[in-house]
């Protein structure tokens, strides 16, 4: 008995010279990685740091936390954020933010993030170079604001990043539950007032294949760029707008798109009127568009419902046989 007692005491003895070795290590890593950012001329603060967690997690807290990239102009500050991992491995990190406002900034513009149980989890593989395997981001009911007023929200938030066999390629899914455009996006509905405050659906599943692994090399030297990608499903029921999309597109090293995105659009004219009003579609445009899509549309039997294709090439884009202009860079700054 003495004997088992004798070895349960060293156990507890090493397992904990351990924790608080590991302990350190992770807290060092962490306010280390704030000094190196701080050499490459980034703003990389903050007023205190707390240790907890004991006997079975690292919690490392960061009280007062701010970043800025001169380069960029990205900026953001929090009141604390937490990262907590399984004393065993800390590659499998939970980073916890504070449920009071953030602050996201670019250049001269700023954002108000607040979220209840806002966290993120990052799974990374061992090595120097931290290659990400999996990374999720939820919350329970969100908003996102600027200076003057909200500009969205919702109950649920959930967005998803995971590693295939091919490393540089993800599965991104993302979902909102309840979201709620602001006053803003709502002005540019100004002719569908009899739509819901609140959408049905907001989703979207989606393969992304980059020209390298995310990695540290993402935060401390340039973002993957997107090479490929495989839309399966975008999908957005609003009141009796519907819209859904899947297609597949490669982009080039200037970031230009070319491929075909299938589109099926239920009361298109909203949307036209929707487009119309947020400056997408000039005012000449939208008698010409409208009777080429209900040309379209008669042809599928459903004159409200419209089976279509994006179509990229040659870096424009044409919605159909309506050519819309230059098609977008896909470039990750």
């Amino acid at each position: 008995m003495r004997r088992l007692i004798r070895v349960f005491i060293f156990a507890a003895l090493a397992w904990s010279a351990y924790w608080f070795i590991a302990g350190y290590g992770l807290r060092s890593a962490i306010t280390g990685w704030f000094d190196q950012q701080q050499d490459r001329g980034w703003q990389a603060d903050f007023s205190g740091v707390e240790t907890a967690g004991y006997p079975a997690h690292h919690m490392t807290r960061l009280v007062n936390p701010a970043l800025a990239d001169p380069v960029n102009g990205t900026a953001w500050s929090a009141d604390w954020i937490e990262f907590q991992s399984p004393a065993i491995w800390p590659g499998r990190q939970v980073l916890r933010f504070a449920d009071t406002p953030q602050r996201l900034s670019y250049f001269d513009q700023t954002l108000t993030i607040q979220g209840d149980a806002l966290q993120a989890e990052l799974h990374l593989q061992p090595g120097v170079a931290l290659t990400l395997e999996k990374m999720a981001l939820t919350a329970g009911a969100w908003s996102i604001a600027d200076e003057r007023k909200p500009i969205a929200g919702g109950d649920t938030l959930a967005l998803v990043m995971e590693q295939t066999a091919d490393p540089n390629a993800y599965v991104i899914a993302a979902r909102a539950d309840g979201f709620t455009p602001g006053d803003d996006l709502r002005d540019l509905m100004r002719s569908a007032t009899s739509l819901p405050q609140a959408f049905e659906t907001l989703e979207m599943d989606m393969v992304a294949s980059f020209d390298k692994p995310w990695d540290r090399s993402a935060l401390e030297q340039g973002r993957p760029q997107p090479v490929a990608i495989d839309l399966r499903l975008a999908e957005v029921k609003w009141g009796e707008l519907r819209l859904f999309a899947a297609g597949e597109l490669d982009v080039d090293a200037q970031g230009i798109p070319t491929g075909e995105i299938a589109i099926k659009a239920e009361n298109w004219r909203d949307m036209i009127a929707m487009a119309n009003a947020a400056g997408a579609l000039p005012d000449q445009a939208v008698d010409p568009v409208t009777r080429a899509l209900n040309f379209l549309a008669g042809l599928g039997g459903n004159p409200n419902a419209l089976d279509l294709q994006l179509n990229f090439r040659d870096g424009f884009v044409a919605l159909g046989p309506l050519p819309l202009g230059p098609a977008p860079r896909l470039i990750l700054r």
